[in-house]
């Protein structure tokens, strides 16, 4: 007798038992700070959503703190505000996330949802997550564009689309198609990449005027 296929959900769960690494860093960060959300950031946005951005992991400071991704660490500051100027967004952004944002026509989902060591997941981890990814993108009906963050995010995304990592050009500004979807690829909003003026906030802002462009046509 076949048994039948359970559908894999979007989101994994708070206590997800996948990646032991993870969660021993997850506990321990729970020990420390009981107070922070200390588990596998859900997706955030509009389930409707034409766009979706795609980060690596969450902060441990940021996501890991307030379980929303790209709040509560540098980088949300730049990616919130950017989407704000081109109309994915609406409302007051707050690092704690204690405020009225809400994304339009936009999602934001992670390669690996909880808070890895060091903000480096390991290869095992991005696998053990890839099945939340898939799901993600296939609860997705009108999604066109995809937007990832920094070349890791871009090649793990063209996994979980069954694609190999090579198959879509590094490197800030790039678009390819893949399957159904196009994607361009945007160097990470990090500090690091903000502070040495890798990423300028113009250079960002253009990746999403892009998308507009895209989703217009």
């Amino acid at each position: 007798m076949r048994t039948p296929e359970v559908a894999v959900p979007v989101d994994p769960p708070h206590a997800c038992p996948l990646c032991p690494r993870l969660v021993a860093y997850r506990a321990a960060n729970a020990a420390a700070h009981p107070d922070w959300f200390n588990g596998p950031a859900p997706s955030f946005g509009d389930e409707n959503a034409r766009l979706l951005i795609a980060g690596l992991a969450p902060g441990r400071q940021g996501a890991n703190r307030t379980g929303r991704p790209f709040t509560g660490d540098h980088a949300g500051v730049l990616l919130y505000d950017t989407l704000r100027k081109t109309g994915f967004a609406t409302g007051r952004y707050d690092p704690d996330g204690r405020d009225d944002l809400k994304l339009v026509d936009c999602m934001i989902s992670n390669a690996v949802r909880c808070a890895p060591p060091g903000n480096k997941p390991e290869t095992s981890e991005e696998n053990n997550c890839r099945q939340f990814v898939t799901a993600r993108i296939a609860a997705l009906p009108r999604l066109k564009v995809i937007v990832t963050l920094g070349d890791v995010a871009r090649r793990s995304l063209l996994k979980a689309l069954g694609l190999k990592a090579s198959a879509g050009l590094p490197g800030h500004g790039t678009e390819f198609g893949a399957g159904p979807y196009v994607v361009l690829n945007s160097y990470h909003c990090s500090r690091l990449n903000t502070n040495t003026g890798r990423l300028t906030p113009q250079m960002f802002e253009a990746v999403f005027e892009r998308a507009k462009t895209l989703l217009d046509r």
